[in-house]
């Protein structure tokens, strides 16, 4: 069922940005490669609910279009806490796989474990295993 990973993409997309923001890239003549997109979220279960709510996120990580990698890990110190690690094609992806139904119903599928949320961090993934390595300028 590939309801379940969702729940996590929006409700981490509802979290405000980070108002720091890269400087914006000078205009080349040169066609740019799209860059990737990456989330690192924590995210608090209601006590006792850690287990469940990885559950629900695990079912469906294999079928989000543009998605690269979706990691959920167990917080070493907090028995309520996971961290989630995402990496996209590109922001726009993310942002679109948040628009389908099936993203909806996985809100409503999940909220009722999810207690809050932790740091969120934006990135700009560059390559690694399992990534297709970006075109990244010598400067």
């Amino acid at each position: 069922m590939t309801v379940s990973r969702r729940t996590l993409l929006a409700t981490l997309a509802a979290l405000p940005l980070s108002q720091s923001r890269a400087a914006p890239t000078p205009t080349t003549t040169k066609k740019e490669t799209p860059r990737m997109y990456g989330l690192i979220g924590k995210m608090r279960a209601t006590p006792g609910q850690r287990d469940a709510l990885i559950a629900i996120l695990l079912e469906g990580t294999a079928a989000m279009p543009g998605c690269l990698s979706y990691i959920i890990a167990k917080d070493a110190q907090d028995a309520d806490a996971i961290w989630i690690t995402e990496t996209w094609t590109t922001q726009e992806s993310h942002t679109a796989s948040l628009t389908l139904p099936a993203v909806q119903a996985a809100i409503k599928q999940g909220r009722p474990l999810i207690a809050g949320f932790g740091e969120r961090f934006e990135t700009e993934p560059i390559g690694g295993h399992g990534l297709p390595p970006t075109q990244y300028p010598n400067n």
